[in-house]
Order: structure tokens, then sequence, then C-alpha cells
């Protein structure tokens, strides 16, 4: 779900901000949990896009700038594709801290521990998998591809965010990869937020049409 990261938070010192910014991800957790339990398909995609329209058009903490809200319609999706839902192995590799970065100067720690790897139109694709290395930590699953820049925003999507509740579950070591769940980071919508960015080596050299767009 897109919203903001660390070491941004949009909350602010307003008050009641941070109590909002609590309610929105108790909100995002419970969007997910329900699209946990209704399983694959189109079905469970579309309730899942209408409660992420409503949270954006109402919510406070809407990655939406406040004066846009009226306008808002609805955030705009590939047509639905059962072929972009995997699920894949999550191998395990040697640790390694990275700083991935945000749009400016803003970096964030993460620990890479993992990839998975699977074959799309014949062309084989591998992602690495971050821990966010902060309290309580959480995976971080960003990528680019080549739809980035032109269908697609160009710092890329986010398809796991678990620390914010974007997940879709796992079973030992395997995980549900659904790129048609996959969504803008919120500095996509405005300025007013600061997000890590796809790094190079989740680049995938084919498009992915599938999850949220541009227009």
């Amino acid at each position: 779900m897109t919203h903001d990261r660390h070491p941004t938070d949009a909350a602010g010192d307003e008050p009641g901000a941070s109590l909002d910014l609590w309610d929105y991800r108790l909100r995002v957790q419970q969007i997910y949990s329900l699209a946990r339990d209704g399983g694959s398909g189109e079905e469970t995609w579309l309730a899942w896009r209408k409660a992420r329209d409503e949270l954006f058009a109402s919510h406070t903490q809407s990655a939406i700038n406040p004066d846009n809200r009226a306008g808002f319609g609805v955030i705009p999706y590939f047509p639905y594709d059962p072929a972009w839902r995997l699920e894949v192995e999550a191998e395990p590799v040697t640790a390694e801290m990275v700083a991935i970065d945000h749009g400016g100067e803003a970096q964030t720690s993460f620990r890479k521990f993992g990839q998975v790897r699977f074959v799309v139109d014949g062309t084989q694709v591998s992602l690495s998998l971050y821990w966010l290395e902060g309290y309580g930590g959480g995976v971080f699953l960003p990528f680019r591809d080549s739809t980035s820049g032109r269908e697609t925003y160009l710092g890329g999507r986010y398809l796991l965010d678990t620390a914010k509740g974007a997940d879709l579950g796992h079973h030992e070591n395997h995980v549900v990869l659904d790129f048609n769940y996959a969504y803008n980071p919120s500095c996509a919508y405005s300025d007013r937020w600061s997000c890590p960015l796809a790094p190079a080596e989740n680049s995938m050299r084919l498009p992915v049409r599938a999850g949220e767009r541009l227009v």
C-alpha cells in the first residue's frame, strides 16, 4: 500500500497526526488481510482496489495532497492478468547492508537477505529481497521494469512492504508475488513524501503491464 517510508513521516507535529497515521496503517493491514483471505483471482483484486481508492480519497494520511482529494477519482491500473501471480522460492543470500536512495539526498538502510528468481515470457528474472534495518524491521521488495518512466512511475513500484502491511502471504520459504498488486510509492503523488526508490539491481528487462500505472 503506497504510503510514507522511513525516514520521513507525514504525520508531522500537528495534534492527532500520529493517531491518524496509526489508523491509516491499521486500515492498510486490514485491506491486505482481506486480500490474503480472499485468495487469488480478479474479484479479490477488485475489492482491494476499491478499498484503496476509498482510503486515498478520504483519509487524512492519504498520499494525495489535501487540495486534490475532492477531485480524486480512482487509481489507474493495468487490466488484471492472472499470469502475473506467482509463488516463488525465497532463496537466502549472504547478508549485505545496503543504503537505498530516495528521490533526493535521503537514504534508508536495509539488509539484503534473499532473492527470488522466476521466468516470464522466456526471460529469467532475479529480484533482491531487503529487510528494513529499523525497529521491528520488515521485508521490502521494490522493482523497476521497461515500463518505468513511460507507463509507470519512473522510480519504480513496490510489491512487498511488510512493515506497512503490504504482504500477500508466504508459506515456509515460498512467497506470493502478485504484480497485479504492484503500487506506486507515495512520492509519485506528492513531494511531501520521501520514499526509497527501486535500486538498479531490481530492474527487470521486460514490461510488467500489471498493477498500478500512471494514467
